[in-house]
């Protein structure tokens, strides 16, 4: 049976200051790796065995990488691109593959090119020089490091959204609500509106991170007690 896997789920990310947080690019649809290559060099010289051309592996070059984005103007991930562009200065980049393995490298941002076609999505192609090598970090299960909220107003027939937080591993999600730490069964889904049994309760939803490594659960905070309509 093969491994073989598409590339979706794969996350394009950067880092200004050495790796402490990083900004996830926003709708990332084709990335490409560095690419290692090695300078061959000739080292022919006046006896060489039957005057035929000898050579010795030379520095490696890390190449460059680049993503393919949907262009959005002013959009968030525009204006972040644009500032990297304007600082001149190499940031760290971060590529966590579906299976979780992680590419972490030093990139000079050399390329911004959008395209806005007449009868086409408009993209863009952000290309980066890696400089030095990429370290490879083997697949790793989610690790959760802001923990999930609850948002919207705790009162029967309000509908309260779920938000994962900030995890590791680049996982999928699931949810499960609880009222004062016990299961809601059913209440699986990102929303969720309480009703009126709850009227007093404390509710909470567990987010659970999952990818090719394992997996990870996290709570939120618990809401306000829930009110009647």
């Amino acid at each position: 049976m093969t491994d073989a896997a598409i590339g979706y789920g794969s996350v394009f990310e950067v880092s200004t200051n050495g790796g402490s947080s990083w900004t996830e690019i926003a709708e990332v649809f084709s990335i490409t790796p560095p690419s290692d290559t090695v300078d061959v060099i000739d080292a022919t010289h006046m006896a060489s065995p039957n005057r035929t051309r000898e050579f010795v592996l030379g520095l490696q070059d890390p190449g460059e990488a680049s993503f393919e984005m949907n262009f959005v103007p002013g959009s968030a991930s525009d204006a972040y691109i644009q500032a990297r562009k304007a600082a001149g200065v190499a940031v760290k980049c971060r590529i966590t593959f579906p299976n979780a393995t992680i590419w972490t490298f030093d990139g000079l941002l050399t390329g911004y090119v959008p395209a806005v076609p007449n009868d086409d999505k408009m993209s863009a192609t952000v290309t980066f020089k890696v400089t030095g090598s990429y370290v490879a970090t083997p697949a790793a299960a989610p690790t959760n490091t802001v923990l999930p909220a609850v948002s919207g107003v705790a009162q029967v027939g309000q509908t309260l959204t779920a938000w994962e937080g900030v995890w590791t591993g680049a996982p999928t999600f699931s949810y499960q609500w609880e009222a004062d730490g016990v299961e809601i069964g059913g209440a699986t889904s990102k929303t969720y509106a309480p009703v009126v049994g709850q009227i007093g309760d404390v509710l909470t939803v567990v987010v659970t991170g999952t990818n090719a490594a394992g997996s990870a659960a996290a709570e939120s905070v618990g809401t306000a007690a829930v009110i009647a309509e």
